[in-house]
């Protein structure tokens, strides 16, 4: 899918989400929680998001707990979902590997 500022069809935000693992629309916004072990390990995750997020200049919410990050993102430009939320999600999935 091109990287473009615009609004998915629902069409492709179904498919989108059918090529990530654990990402759901909450809000309008697709969004995951991350478990981890540790706070630290949460946390260095959390950094490791902001980083390629702003390699991107695609910025989500992240929200740090106790051993878990939330992860949601929409684009405000399109006032919704853009090719951008589906290609951060996978860049973000991506750094577990």
């Amino acid at each position: 899918m091109k990287l473009e500022n615009r609004l998915l069809t629902e069409s492709e935000i179904t498919d989108g989400l059918a090529e990530l693992s654990g990402w759901a629309v909450e809000n309008g916004k697709i969004a995951k929680r991350f478990m981890f072990k540790t706070y630290k390990d949460g946390l260095v995750f959390g950094l490791a998001v902001g980083h390629v997020a702003d390699l991107l200049n695609h910025h989500p919410e992240i929200e740090v707990g106790y051993a878990k990050v939330r992860i949601s993102v929409n684009t405000h430009d399109v006032g919704g979902l853009s090719p951008y939320d589906l290609e951060l999600a996978r860049r973000i999935d991506g750094l577990g590997k």
